[in-house]
Parts: C-alpha cells; structure tokens; sequence
C-alpha cells in the first residue's frame, strides 16, 4: 500500500498517473460504516480500472480547530498507524494524509474539487458520506460535488447495524460508557490500542504484577481497570489485565498511561510493538490510601479478569 503524505496543506501531493477512485474522511476508529465505504471503493476501483484510494486528514478538521478556538479535544479512537493498517485490511492500495492547515481550511469549494481532487490526485469516481461537507467555512456540499465534469459521485447512506446508526460518536460514547460489547459491534471488533513497551517505573514489578507499559500520545475515550487479550507476543494471543488512565494512587499525571499485568507470562518484551483489545471492563480507576490497599485490589481484578477468560473461551 503506497502512503502521500501532504506537507502545507496539499501542495507536496502529486498524481503517479494512475486514476482514484477516492473515498475522503477521517476514518477514527474505521468503524462497520468506515469499512462499507472501503468495501464499495474497493469494489467500484476494480469495476473501472481505478486505484482504490483514500484522503484522510491529521491531525483531524474538529481537532485542528478546537485546538485554534483553545476547546476540548474529542478523544480519538484510532491512531494513524491503526488507520493505514485497517486501510491495508481492506484492500485500499493509496492512503493520502493530508496535514489539515490553515491553507487547506482555507480553500474554497472550488478549489478542493479543481485542484485536489481533479488535478492532484486524478479521481474519476468519488465516495463520500451523507453528511460530507468540505471546503472554506463547509461551504461545499454533495451537489457541488456532481457539477464537476472529471468525476462521478456516489453517497454513503447511513450504515446501521441491529438499529443503531454507526459512527464515530457512537463508539465514543459506548466506550466512554464502559459498553465494550457495544463498541466491538460498532467497531466490528473489539476496541484496542497499539504501541511500543516502553520501560516504567517498575511499581507493578514490586507490587508483584509486573506491568507492559504503554505510553500514549492522545487521550482514549475509555478509562479504568479491563480485562484484555494481547497480540503480538508469539503466534496465540495472550490474556490479562490492563488499567488504562492516569494512575491516581501513584503519581497521578494528565497524561494517560496503558499498563498490562499478563497472565502466565514472564518474558522481557521492551520495544515490542503489541496490540491489546479491551474485552470487558471491571471498574473504573479509583485512589486507594497506600500500596498495600493498591495491591489487594489489584489481586482482585487480576481474578476478575481471569474468571472473565475463562468464561469467555468457555464458549461454544
């Protein structure tokens, strides 16, 4: 899969002479409707010997802009290398990462559709969804869209699934709400995280559940103590119990922390890249008076978790 990045806006991207057949978005979480819209790109590209092909945004148009008005941050969902992997997945051969800036905010709807998607990146079809707005101030719309002579347009209806309409913001508000069955049907797979072990402070080592620990650079929609199951440490999954939040018995900072205490494992994995899936959540973070409270409890979720497993793969 071939990745574009766009320094200052737009202005380093360039077409390879193969024609798009394009899908635009922020892809967080690349959620079920995230997915029928890869899926149909995909498909269309393969219909009309077309480049199936995405343009996405980084940081995102809302956290671009919150951050200009000073505003709270929505949570992401997924990171970028989260993204381009599920891209991979389904099939899309272009990723375009555009670095949404002041120049691009300021394009007009015109320009967007002259310059970037006609000229830049040569797309002859365009998926986008029912609510796609673009452009200065979100001036452009879907038939505007359709006025342009290089390409065809399709709409992405609302996807739903068991009733539910599927988006971002739903997922968000599951996880938010420790609903983690919810969000995997959202999703269409458990909610996780990937990232690199990084060293700690070595706490959970003294207290007896030593920890893989997982710094983030943004802030997740979900917090507290889960049961999770890992990847990326041999060839099956692994199990345990992971706290994700700021740690309010010891050092409490701002800045979230993963720590993963695995089951029946002993072996030292700093810089290993893994991915751990939240499969139930126990409780929320809490601060206790001292260590020792601290460790009893850990003892208890590391039991919950285990029962939970156990249960889990207890299933027919």
């Amino acid at each position: 899969m071939r990745v574009t990045r766009g320094a200052s806006g737009m202005a380093a991207l360039r077409a390879d002479g193969v024609p798009a057949a394009l899908t635009i978005g922020n892809f967080d979480g690349v959620h079920r409707a995230h997915r029928a819209m890869l899926d149909r790109t995909v498909e269309a590209a393969a219909d009309l010997a077309l480049r199936p092909t995405v343009l996405t945004f980084h940081p995102s148009p809302k956290e671009y802009f919150a951050r200009r008005a000073g505003a709270a941050i929505v949570p992401r969902l997924s990171t970028l290398t989260d993204k381009l992997q599920l891209f991979r997945e389904a099939g899309i051969e272009h990723v375009v990462i555009a670095e949404f800036s002041a120049r691009l905010a300021g394009l007009s709807a015109e320009e967007f559709v002259g310059a970037i998607l006609d000229q830049r990146l040569r797309t002859r079809w365009l998926l986008v969804g029912d609510d796609f707005r673009f452009g200065h101030k979100r001036a452009g719309t879907i038939d505007l869209l359709r006025t342009a002579p290089a390409f065809t347009v399709e709409r992405m209806h609302t996807v739903l699934h068991e009733g539910e309409r599927v988006s971002s913001s739903a997922v968000r508000a599951a996880l938010q709400a420790g609903a983690l069955d919810v969000a995997a049907k959202l999703l269409g797979r458990p909610y996780s995280i990937t990232g690199r072990v990084a060293h700690g402070e070595k706490l959970g080592r003294t207290l007896g559940f030593p920890t893989a620990n997982l710094p983030l650079r943004f802030t997740p929609p979900l917090a507290g103590i889960c049961a999770v199951k890992v990847a990326g440490l041999g060839d099956r999954p692994r199990y345990g119990v992971a706290s994700l939040g700021v740690r309010p018995t010891v050092n409490a900072s701002a800045r979230p922390l993963l720590e993963v205490f695995l089951f029946d494992f002993d072996q030292p994995i700093y810089g290993r890249r893994i991915c751990v899936s939240f499969l139930h959540k126990l409780r929320d973070e809490a601060k206790y008076p001292d260590l020792p409270s601290l460790q009893a409890q850990i003892r208890r979720d590391a039991d919950a978790a285990r029962a939970y497993v156990e249960q889990l793969e207890s299933r027919p």
